[in-house]
């Protein structure tokens, strides 16, 4: 007969020998829809797999920017922003949430949208103030990994409508449209002018405070579960033509204005006003 009472030490034991070695093995405990713990080994691979071409498209953009290659930079964040957008999507959909999935998008996030904005603005206009630029540029990476950090903690806790403080995806495409909008309008953005170089600089360290900010942004998640007025659509269909007469511009302008809609959000809900 099998002896199921084995003394605490020799269960740890037995679980420690599982994990001896060389291996490349992931175990985490999930909840049972009865509410029980149970220990599951292995990950879901198409929510991952997503994550990791995302990670792919932030790491691509940090080598095209190191490499001067600006606009393959900024089409490798924008990849890396649609794919972090669909690979919980993704998870949700075919129930492969898990907190590994969680936690690898953290870090993906972190490069795509932290590390790789900063390096591209550094190396497009930043890098001749200096110090200056460096630190402005790592005051941005330093505010994308506290925003994710309290992200994580806050998970299940805060009101699933909302952001607190600018998603650091969001954060990245105002960076991104901003030097975007720079390279096609040289003659205005003078990026050899220390004026444009410090109202950059200025720039991405006021997105980054945006990040870790309690403003509250409207996050548009709860959008695809409920009908909105027939009028919306006609409104979206305008939006979208004026910014395919300059993409760049037109993606800029939403994202400053989204920026600012952090505030109106922020004070209506002090004010107990639904929006």
């Amino acid at each position: 007969m099998t002896n199921t009472n084995k003394p605490e030490s020799e269960t740890s034991s037995i679980d420690d020998h599982s994990f001896d070695g060389i291996t490349f093995e992931v175990e985490e405990e999930e909840h049972t829809h009865e509410g029980q713990k149970v220990k599951r080994r292995g990950i879901y691979l198409w929510p991952n797999l997503i994550t990791t071409a995302a990670l792919l498209s932030g790491f691509y953009s940090i080598i095209a920017s190191m490499n001067g290659d600006y606009t393959q930079a900024i089409f490798a964040i924008f990849i890396a922003a649609l794919l972090d957008g669909l690979d919980g999507r993704v998870a949700r959909a075919i129930g492969a949430q898990s907190a590994f999935g969680e936690q690898f998008d953290s870090l993906s996030d972190l490069l795509a949208f932290g590390v790789a904005p900063a390096i591209l603005m550094y190396s497009w206009s930043l890098h001749d103030l200096g110090r200056i630029g460096l630190a402005a540029c790592f005051v941005y990476t330093a505010c994308a990994a506290f925003r994710l950090a309290r992200f994580n903690v806050q998970i299940g806790v805060v009101d699933k409508r909302y952001f607190i403080g600018v998603a650091s995806p969001l954060a990245a495409v105002m960076i991104i449209s901003l030097v975007w909008v720079g390279r096609d309008f040289p003659f205005i953005f003078d990026i050899k002018d220390t004026v444009i170089q410090t109202i950059n600089a200025v720039v991405i360290i006021a997105v980054g405070l945006l990040m870790i900010s309690n403003i509250k942004y409207y996050s548009f998640k709860t959008v695809d579960r409920k009908r909105v007025p027939f009028a919306v659509l006609p409104i979206a269909v305008f939006i979208l033509a004026a910014i395919t007469y300059n993409i760049p511009v037109g993606i800029l302008i939403l994202s400053i204005i989204y920026a600012l809609s952090g505030f109106v959000t922020t004070f209506l809900a002090r004010k107990n006003i639904t929006p």
